[in-house]
C-alpha cells in the first residue's frame, strides 16, 4: 500500500456505512485521517459503528446533523448510493469539499493498475470472465468495485505486480477526482438509474468518467456498436480500441455469426464458446480482448471460454424438476437486463418479475414477451407488470406478496419443458437490501420444491 500522506491530520467525514463505508473510515484511521462516521442506523443496533467507535473513530449514529459540516470537515467519503442532492452532500459542494467514493481513496493507495470495467448491463459478467483468464494465464488479478468487494480493501494489500480488476457503477464513478485505469472499458449504454441520476445525458456522463483521466499511454475499449459510446470515444485521450458485433472488422475486436476476430483477423470460433445468450457477446469481446492486450496466451483464453458458464444471479442455472428449468437472474434490475435473459430462451418462459417502483417503462421487453406464457409478479411494481403483460397477450398473470410464493404458483402452473425464469427487471430495495438476497431467496425456494 502506498501510504500517502494527503490525510494525515485531515478531518475526513464518512458518509454511510455498510461494506465500502467501514473499509474506508478504517483505511482513513490508519493514514492519519481524524475520522468521522455518520450513518442513519442507530447506534445500538450497529456492530459496525461499533467497531469503529472502539478503534477511535468519531460515530455519529440514528441521524445526519443538519450542522455537521460546520465540524470543518476537508473531505467527504460517501457511500455510493446516497445520491447528491442528500442535503450533507449537497451543503459539501457548495462548501467546496471533495465528495468522493472508496474507489477514488483505492486508487490513491493502490501499488498496482487497475482495469475499469462499466456499462448499463454485463459488467459482473465482463468482470469475473476477465478476472479467470488473467488467474488462469498468470497475471495475478485481484477483483473489486461494485461486484462486491471494495475496492479500498482490496488496495491495502495489492503488490505493484498485481493487476486489479474493478467492476464501476455510474454511482462510484461519480465520486472520483484522479482515478486512472490503464485499460478501461464501456460495455454498453442503455438509459438507467435516472431516479438517481436525473437524465440520460447525466448518467452517460458518470459512465464515461471511467476515462476522463486517462491519457495515450492507456487503453479505452468501448462498444463501437451504439453512437452514445462512439461520441464519448471521440473525446477521451486514451487509446481507443473498439469491439463490435455486428461482423468482421479491422481494427480491434469483432464478431460475426459463427467467428470471433482480433484486428480482422480469425481469432476462434463460436461454438467452442460455453456462455449462453446472444446479449453475452460483448461480455465475451471485451474480456477477450483485455486478456490478449495483458498477454494472456490464447490456449487459456480458449479454455476458460468452453468452461465458464456465467455468474451466480445472472441467468444462472439452478435446478431442472420434473423437466422444468429454473434460472436466477435476479442481477436483471433494469427492462435491458430482462429482455436480454428472454432472448435467450425459445422455450415457454414462466416469468418472475418485479420491484422497487422507478416509473420506468418496460416496453423494451415486448418484442420478447411472444414465449412469455406466465407472468408473477411481486412488489412495487407488479400491479404496471400485469398491465404490461397483459398488453403482451400473455395468458396468466398473477401478483404475490413474495419470491417463496411466486415460485409456488410458477411452479404449479408449470408444465414440462417450460422456463421459469426470475428475471425481476427492477431493483429490489423496495423488499431487499440487494438483488443477491433476491437471488438467494429465489434458488433456496426452488430447491423447497418435491
Amino acid at each position: 500500500m502506498n501510504n500517502i500522506s494527503e490525510f494525515t491530520s485531515k478531518k475526513v467525514l464518512v458518509l454511510g456505512l455498510a461494506k465500502s463505508g467501514v473499509a474506508a473510515a478504517e483505511l482513513l484511521h490508519k493514514l492519519g485521517a481524524f475520522v468521522t462516521v455518520n450513518d442513519a442506523k442507530p447506534f445500538d443496533e450497529s456492530p459496525d459503528a461499533q467497531n469503529l467507535l472502539s478503534k477511535g473513530i468519531t460515530v455519529i449514529c440514528g441521524r445526519h446533523p443538519e450542522d455537521l459540516l460546520d465540524e470543518g470537515f476537508e473531505y467527504v467519503i460517501k457511500n455510493p448510493g446516497i445520491p447528491y442532492n442528500n442535503p450533507i452532500v449537497s451543503d459539501a459542494i457548495l462548501r467546496g469539499i471533495p465528495v468522493w467514493t472508496e474507489m477514488e481513496l483505492a486508487y490513491l493507495i493502490s501499488e498496482a493498475p487497475f482495469i475499469g470495467i462499466t456499462g448499463s448491463n454485463g459488467k459482473t459478467t465482463t468482470t469475473t470472465l476477465l478476472f479467470h483468464m488473467l488467474n488462469q494465464g498468470g497475471q495475478k488479478p485481484l477483483i473489486a468495485g461494485n461486484i462486491g468487494t471494495v475496492a479500498c480493501k482490496v488496495a491495502e494489500d495489492a503488490q505493484a505486480d498485481h493487476v486489479i480488476v474493478t467492476e464501476l457503477s455510474s454511482f462510484q464513478l461519480m465520486g472520483i477526482n484522479k482515478f486512472q485505469p490503464k485499460i478501461s472499458i464501456l460495455i454498453n449504454l442503455y438509459e438507467s438509474h435516472l431516479d438517481y441520476h436525473g437524465t440520460f445525458e447525466n448518467y452517460a456522463d458518470a459512465k464515461f468518467a471511467v476515462t476522463k483521466n486517462q491519457t495515450n499511454e492507456d487503453l479505452f475499449i468501448y462498444n463501437a456498436d451504439q453512437p452514445a459510446v462512439v461520441k464519448y470515444a471521440e473525446l477521451t485521450k486514451a487509446k481507443l480500441l473498439p469491439f463490435t458485433t455486428k461482423g468482421r472488422r479491422a481494427e480491434g475486436i469483432s464478431a460475426d455469426a459463427t467467428t470471433i476476430y482480433w484486428l480482422g483477423e480469425p481469432y476462434l470460433e463460436r461454438k467452442s464458446i460455453a456462455l449462453p445468450g446472444e446479449h453475452n457477446l460483448e461480455n465475451i469481446l471485451t474480456a477477450v480482448a483485455t486478456s490478449i492486450l495483458m498477454g494472456c496466451p490464447k490456449e487459456t483464453i480458449q479454455h476458460v471460454l468452453t468452461s465458464f458458464t456465467g455468474v451466480k444471479h445472472r441467468t444462472q442455472f439452478v435446478r431442472e424438476w420434473k423437466k422444468r428449468k429454473f434460472y436466477n437472474d435476479s442481477k436483471a434490475t433494469n427492462t435491458l437486463a430482462t429482455k436480454s435473459a428472454l432472448a435467450a430462451f425459445e422455450q415457454p418462459v414462466i416469468l418472475i418479475a418485479g420491484g422497487l417502483e422507478r416509473g420506468h417503462s418496460f416496453e423494451e421487453m415486448r418484442p420478447y414477451m411472444e414465449h412469455v406464457k406466465a407472468l408473477v409478479s411481486f412488489g412495487e411494481t407488479s400491479s404496471r407488470l400485469v398491465e404490461f403483460a397483459a398488453s403482451c397477450g400473455v395468458d396468466y398473470l398473477k401478483k404475490v406478496d413474495d419470491i417463496e410464493q411466486a415460485v409456488k404458483v410458477a411452479t404449479a402452473i408449470s408444465e414440462p419443458n417450460d422456463i421459469i425464469l426470475l428475471s425481476p427487471a427492477c431493483a429490489s430495495w423496495d423488499q431487499y437490501a440487494n438483488f443477491e438476497l433476491r437471488g438467494n431467496d429465489f434458488i433456496k425456494a426452488v430447491f423447497q420444491i418435491k
